[in-house]
């Protein structure tokens, strides 16, 4: 399924990346642990957190994700987005609470990593 998508799917603004959200997205990792996000990496996946800070984005790099969407309104602070978009990495910000979007993109078709 394409990032852009899943945006529509998900009602998310988009922060970071908006220029090219046609990567396609096969696994989704959903934790707001980063430690758990780093031992069980499946690069390539689409990120799904409620922890905002530039850690997110750092742990979103080393574990090769491709893109990270924030859940439950929560919005990364300027130093996050910074370094998203310099490493590239679309972020994507969603209303929706972990346990919806989980199931939103489930339902879609998207396997989980975790």
């Amino acid at each position: 399924m394409k990032l852009t998508e899943i945006k529509d799917l998900l009602r998310c603004d988009v922060l970071t990346g908006g220029d090219d959200l046609s990567m396609e997205i096969e696994t989704v990792v959903a934790s707001d642990g980063m430690s758990e996000i780093l031992a069980f990496a499946y690069p390539g996946a689409l990120m799904l957190t409620g922890l905002t800070n530039v850690q997110s984005v750092r742990t979103a790099d080393i574990a090769q994700v491709r893109a990270i969407i924030y859940i439950r309104g929560k919005r990364p602070d300027a130093k996050a987005v910074n370094l998203a978009r310099e490493n590239n990495i679309p972020v994507l910000v969603t209303t929706l609470g972990m346990f919806d979007v989980c199931g939103i993109l489930r339902d879609a078709g998207l396997k989980g990593g975790m």
